[in-house]
């Protein structure tokens, strides 16, 4: 793959974690940099680590990750859409649901990273045969989520900073919608 190829590829992995950082920026409501930039390192290294797990394991287990990978997606995605809504309907003060938990994040992580294993498996595939050459594709992938992340992250914190409107619903449906969409995609295919 060329550099382009890359980084346009780093743009489609990255929009989950685009999306998902445009909601916990709005559940926060003001710009939160530890939780932005621990969120946007999380999302970046998992973005980056499963197409390594995925290249490095393409042998043992391609079959097996490429039949279940969106319903696992599809059901982090889900409880925690529906956990951000049920938390929603509760009153402000009960409410715990906390993009800053770092549990939160990390289920947030591997959710919008798994369907980055599934590259790493193609890139098994497609001519990247040593630990070296998978190395720049892996940093293209981590670094246009993290920056991506990054940007949603100031996007849902502006937003929600000028908006006083509550943001668990939508935010739990986004997720929900994202996890539906893995899912319809792979059910398609």
């Amino acid at each position: 793959m060329s550099t382009v190829e890359l980084i346009l590829l780093s743009v489609a992995l990255a929009m989950d974690c685009f999306t998902v950082s445009i909601a916990s920026g709005l559940i926060q409501r003001r710009l939160v940099v530890r939780t932005m930039l621990v969120t946007a390192v999380m999302f970046g290294f998992f973005q980056g680590f499963m197409p390594m797990l995925g290249w490095l394991g393409m042998s043992f287990f391609a079959d097996a990750i490429q039949a279940w990978d969106h319903w696992i997606a599809f059901g982090l995605l889900a409880f925690l859409g529906v956990r951000m809504i049920a938390d929603a309907l509760k009153p402000e003060e009960e409410q715990s649901f906390d993009p800053s938990k770092i549990g939160t994040t990390l289920t947030m992580a591997i959710a919008t990273s798994i369907d980055a294993l599934a590259v790493g498996l193609s890139f098994g595939c497609t001519g990247y045969s040593t630990f070296a050459g998978i190395l720049l594709p892996v940093c293209i992938i981590a670094a246009g989520s993290f920056l991506f992340s990054i940007a949603g992250f100031f996007i849902g914190a502006f937003a929600g900073s000028r908006f006083k409107f509550p943001v668990g619903i939508p935010g739990g449906l986004i997720l929900i919608g994202i996890g539906v969409k893995i899912l319809i995609e792979h059910l398609a295919a």
